[in-house]
């Protein structure tokens, strides 16, 4: 057997042009990615009819092949650049040999022995003061100047207490006892004295039996009626209810789905749906509490919501991060006079079909005005 054949490579290849040629392979691969990926791109444009020039629009089997190919071709592409961000990290962290050190350069020329002087430097800043000296010895005190003259009187102090009693003197002798008089005539009889204070109130008697009722009086005339006062609001006079049981196979597309709800329909005066039976206009202003129910065949992975005026009601979504196949929520909000309510479905990630429940309520929506 003959031994293999290489091309010979001029200039040589270097260790340096070797990484540098791994690296531009690498970066024609993720080129070639990049045209793969746009083309998936285009494909998801012709399923969203945003392709420049397309003519007619993708049907179901269209959408379900596109989102097999994108699948698979992301899946490919992740994989793909797994390997080249190992081939980069690999080619980036190869060392680098560095080659042996060339002959030295001749000598430049000598300068001036001595350079010019430089300017003179700025002043220093002023150092720090010193610290006090030690005080000095006291000096001889001076001689006793003259007495001054006597200062005015003080006021006079206030009077003291009044001294203590003294002591009480001895009792003296008794006298001896005069001769007894005699005795006077009778004086007259004194006025009567005061009234004694009353005495205690008795006790109560016993209660007497009571007296028989006396006759009923006749009947007064019946007063004239009085005018019959305005109705009162009754919010519950606006209110609709719409419900889907036909079992409705939906293509939901990326900016969502209305789900139409023609059957068993309720509706107030002021409440009218669409042809479609998907967009709901109220023409009376209030304040509404809105529920809905979607049941699917199987469990999808999509989320639901309310769109009110065009705009999609934040506190109505749904967004659950696992497939599931029942969506429920009910709010309250303010709506004006000519308002559109809907109902819809959206993909958290594809594009794809919900089959609703059939027999059944696939999907509901109830509107009541509350006032």
């Amino acid at each position: 057997m003959s031994q293999p054949n290489y091309p010979i490579i001029d200039p040589p290849l270097t260790r340096d042009g070797s990484v540098n040629e791994i690296i531009s392979s690498i970066a024609a691969e993720e080129l070639s990615l990049s045209h793969i990926l746009n083309a998936e791109g285009e494909k998801l444009q012709f399923v969203l009819g945003t392709l420049p020039g397309l003519s007619g629009g993708a049907d179901i089997d269209d959408v379900l092949e596109v989102n097999k190919s994108v699948r698979k071709t992301l899946d490919e592409i992740t994989q793909q650049q797994l390997l080249l961000s190992a081939k980069l990290s690999e080619a980036l962290g190869t060392p680098v040999f560095t080659g042996p050190t060339g002959p030295a350069g001749p000598a430049g020329p000598t300068g001036p022995a001595t350079g010019a002087a430089g300017p003179v430097g700025p002043d220093g800043a002023p150092g720090p003061t010193g610290a006090d000296g030690a005080a000095g010895p006291d000096g001889i005190a001076g001689p006793t100047g003259p007495t001054g003259a006597d200062g005015l009187p003080g006021p006079t102090g206030p009077t003291g207490p009044t001294g203590a009693d003294g002591a009480v003197g001895p009792t003296g002798p008794t006298g001896a006892a005069g001769v007894t008089g005699a005795a006077g005539a009778t004086g007259l009889a004194g006025a009567a004295g005061p009234a004694g204070p009353n005495g205690d109130t008795g006790a109560v008697g016993p209660v007497g039996v009571a007296g028989a009722n006396g006759p009923t009086g006749a009947a007064g005339p019946t007063g004239a009626t009085g005018p019959t006062g305005p109705n009162g609001p009754n919010p519950t006079a606006t209110a609709g209810f719409a419900a889907n049981t036909a079992g409705t196979s939906l293509s939901i597309a990326l900016g969502g789905t209305p789900i139409p709800l023609p059957s068993a329909q309720v509706l107030s005066a002021d409440i009218t749906a669409n042809a479609g039976n998907t967009v709901f206009t109220v023409a009376t202003a209030g304040r509404y509490r809105i529920s809905y129910h979607v049941n699917t065949t199987a469990a999808l992975l999509m989320g639901s919501r309310l769109v009110i005026n065009g705009v999609n009601n934040t506190a109505s979504t749904l967004a659950p991060v696992l497939s599931v196949s029942n969506f429920e929520n009910e709010i309250e909000v303010n709506l004006a006079a000519g308002s559109t309510v809907s109902l819809q479905l959206y993909p958290l990630v594809l594009a794809g079909v919900a089959v609703l429940s059939s027999g059944g309520a696939g999907a509901s929506l109830m509107i009541i005005r509350l006032s």
